[in-house]
C-alpha cells in the first residue's frame, strides 16, 4: 500500500490507557483532581514569589518560572485527554497532534534546562557565597532564561519539522494518552533513519548535557559542604539544596525510568502509563517539595494567603455595608 501524503492524513487516535468504559471514570477523576493540584500548586508558588519581596532573589526568580512551565507542561496533554474521555471520542487532528507534540517537547526541554540552571545557582551561593549576589545579577539571570527558551524553541522545532516530512499509512493509532514523538515516528510509513538519528542526538546532547552539568554542579556543592567545619553550617549549607535537588532526582529518574521500560518491553501502552509519572505527577509534586522542605516559601505561602483572607473579609465587609 501506498503510504498517504501529509495533505491526507487529517486525524489520529489516541488510545489512552483503557478501552474499558466502566475505568473510563475513574481515570477522568483522577487526572482531572491532579491537574488541578499541579494547576493551583504551581500558581501559589508564582503568586508568593511575586508578591513577597522576600523571594525576590535568583534562586526564586527561577523557581516561579519552573512552575510556570510546569503548569503548561501538563497543560499540553491532560485536558485533551479529559476532553476525549468526557465527549467519548479518542480522535486528535493532525494540526493538532503536530501542536501538542512541539509544546510538549518545548516545555520538557525548558523544565530541564530550568532545573540546571537552578543547580549553577546553587553552586554559585553555597561554594561562591561572597560573590553571589554580584555573579548571579539581574542580567546574567535573565539571560540564562532567555538561552532556555531559545533552546527549547529550537529543539521541539526541530522535532516537529522532523516529523512533518514523515508520509503515514490507514493506521493512525497512537497508543499514548498524548501525540508522543517516538510514537508518532514509529506510525510513519516511510524511512524514519534521520528521524531516530535526529532523536538520539537530541536526547545526548540536550538531556544528558544538563544532567552531567548538575552532577557536575552537585559534586562542586559536596565538596564544599565537606570543607565546612560545623556540623550547623554544613546542615545549613545542604538544606537550601534539598528541594531542588529532590525534584532533579524525581525528574530524571521517572524519565529514565519510562525510557528504560519501554526500551525493554516494546511495548506501547506500559510506556504511556509510566509516562504520566515524569509528565503528570512530577509537575504536580514539585510544589510540594519546595513548600515543604522551604521555609521562605512556606513563610510567603502564609503571608500571601493571610493576606488574601484580610482583603476578601475588607470586600466583604464593604459590600454588606453598601
Amino acid at each position: 500500500m501506498e503510504p498517504w501524503n501529509l495533505t491526507g492524513v487529517s486525524e489520529f487516535v489516541l488510545l489512552g490507557f483503557s478501552k474499558e468504559e466502566e475505568l473510563q471514570t475513574l481515570i477522568f477523576v483522577i487526572f482531572l483532581s491532579m491537574y488541578l493540584i499541579t494547576v493551583f500548586g504551581n500558581l501559589l508558588i508564582i503568586l508568593a514569589t511575586v508578591y513577597d519581596s522576600h523571594l525576590h532573589t535568583p534562586m526564586y526568580f527561577f523557581l516561579s518560572n519552573l512552575s510556570f512551565a510546569d503548569i503548561c507542561f501538563t497543560t499540553t496533554t491532560v485536558p485533551k485527554m479529559l476532553v476525549n474521555i468526557q465527549t467519548q471520542s479518542k480522535v486528535i487532528t493532525y494540526a493538532g497532534c503536530i501542536t501538542q507534540m512541539y509544546f510538549f517537547l518545548f516545555f520538557s526541554g525548558l523544565d530541564i534546562y530550568l532545573l540546571t540552571v537552578m543547580a549553577y545557582d546553587r553552586f554559585v551561593a553555597i561554594c561562591h557565597p561572597l560573590h553571589y549576589m554580584v555573579i548571579m545579577n539581574p542580567r546574567l539571570c535573565g539571560l540564562l532564561l532567555l538561552v532556555t527558551w531559545i533552546i527549547s524553541v529550537l529543539h521541539s522545532l526541530l522535532q516537529s519539522l522532523m516529523v512533518l516530512r514523515l508520509s503515514f499509512c490507514t493506521d493512525v493509532e497512537i497508543p499514548h494518552f498524548f501525540c508522543e514523538l517516538n510514537q508518532m515516528v514509529q506510525l510513519a510509513c516511510c524511512d524514519t533513519f534521520l528521524n531516530n538519528m535526529v532523536m538520539y542526538f537530541a536526547a545526548v546532547l540536550l538531556a544528558g548535557g544538563p544532567l552531567a552539568a548538575i552532577l557536575f554542579s552537585y559534586s562542586k556543592i559536596v565538596s564544599s559542604i565537606r570543607g565546612i567545619s560545623s556540623a550547623q553550617g554544613k546542615q545549613a549549607a545542604f538544606s537550601t539544596c534539598m528541594s531542588h535537588l529532590s525534584v532533579v532526582s524525581l525528574f530524571f529518574c521517572t524519565s529514565l525510568g519510562v525510557y528504560l521500560s519501554s526500551a525493554a518491553t516494546h511495548r506501547s501502552h506500559s510506556s504511556a502509563k509510566a509516562s504520566v509519572m515524569y509528565a503528570v505527577v512530577t509537575p504536580m509534586l514539585n510544589p510540594f517539595i519546595y513548600s515543604l522542605r522551604n521555609k521562605d516559601i512556606k513563610g510567603a505561602l502564609k503571608r500571601f494567603l493571610g493576606m488574601a483572607v484580610i482583603k476578601g473579609t475588607v470586600v466583604t465587609g464593604l459590600k454588606s455595608c453598601l
